[in-house]
């Protein structure tokens, strides 16, 4: 019988210790919207760029294989049209957030999403303040006006962190000969 008993509780013990010692791994994508339209410079709000459409669906090929819980995007159409085909490949919905508070965004996402992958869509005075939040240091000192391919993937694995920089869709499209 002691055994026995010594047995289950080495069992037990086992069990506890891995399901305490295995974190979730949570990975967070972060990119700035695609081009945007430049025609009308007085609009605050404008659509993607047909340059634009074709980096949101690059982005939405590279990351479909990822397990993508959640999408958010700030409330602009340029960064919703740049998160709609991620979302759309995973069946989730976009969801807004404030990007004056990236701490909240980190701690709902570290929350609410743990162990899969999010995509999140910011703007060139955003995103790196977003890595930052992260407590990742910040990589490159700023986004420029035409900084559209950056991806800044972040792991979270229990108290580490660490981040992947890259760039990913196709080199703009040069104009075309008349």
């Amino acid at each position: 019988m002691n055994k026995r008993r010594n047995f289950l509780f080495c069992l037990l013990a086992m069990l506890v210790f891995t399901a305490f010692s295995t974190q979730a791994q949570t990975t967070v994508h972060i990119v700035r919207h695609a081009e945007k339209e430049t025609k009308d410079p007085a609009n605050k709000d404008p659509a993607l760029s047909l340059d634009g459409q074709d980096r949101a669906k690059d982005l939405a090929a590279l990351l479909l294989p990822q397990r993508i819980l959640a999408v958010y995007s700030t409330p602009y159409k340029r960064t919703m049209q740049t998160a709609e085909p991620t979302a759309y490949g995973h069946g989730v919905k976009t969801q807004t957030y404030d990007p004056s508070d990236p701490a909240a965004l980190v701690a709902s996402v570290l929350r609410n999403h743990k162990g899969g992958s999010v995509l999140i869509v910011g703007h060139s005075n955003t995103v790196l303040e977003l890595v930052e939040a992260f407590g990742i240091k910040r990589p490159i000192p700023e986004l420029k006006d035409d900084d559209y391919n950056y991806l800044f993937s972040i792991t979270v694995n229990g108290n580490s962190t660490s981040m992947v920089m890259s760039q990913y869709g196709q080199l703009k499209r040069t104009s075309v000969p008349k």
